[in-house]
């Protein structure tokens, strides 16, 4: 579970303040965008739910809201990739983000059956 969370919050925080700090760059690879402020809100989100999700590797058991969150905004964030990009609303490079996103809901998918139970 540490090395999943360590991988999910680092993996959040670096892109999700990429748009925060070089939106040249992020559009660049992602594509153009019309609402800058939503791209750096969504932004800011993922990277709070990384550092969240990074600063939970540290406890000796995860809680069930945890989970919900780490595993719950890989599916979200997976599916919208997938759904958005096959219906060119957004660039196709989303589907490259999108089997990271699956792994890491199989992979607290896994945790959360093997979670110690009181």
């Amino acid at each position: 579970m540490r090395l999943l969370a360590t991988t999910q919050g680092l993996y959040y925080l670096a892109t999700g303040i990429w748009p925060i700090l070089h939106i040249d760059s992020f559009q660049a690879v992602t594509g153009a965008k019309t609402d800058l402020w939503l791209v750096r809100t969504v932004g800011l989100l993922i990277a709070v739910i990384g550092a969240a999700v990074f600063a939970a590797r540290q406890r000796p058991a995860l809680s069930p809201e945890m989970f919900i969150l780490a595993g719950g905004s890989a599916m979200a964030l997976g599916t919208i990739d997938v759904v958005y990009a096959a219906g060119g609303v957004i660039s196709k490079i989303y589907l490259l983000d999108a089997p990271l996103e699956a792994a890491l809901v199989v992979g607290w998918s896994i945790a959360w059956s093997r979670r110690p139970r009181p």
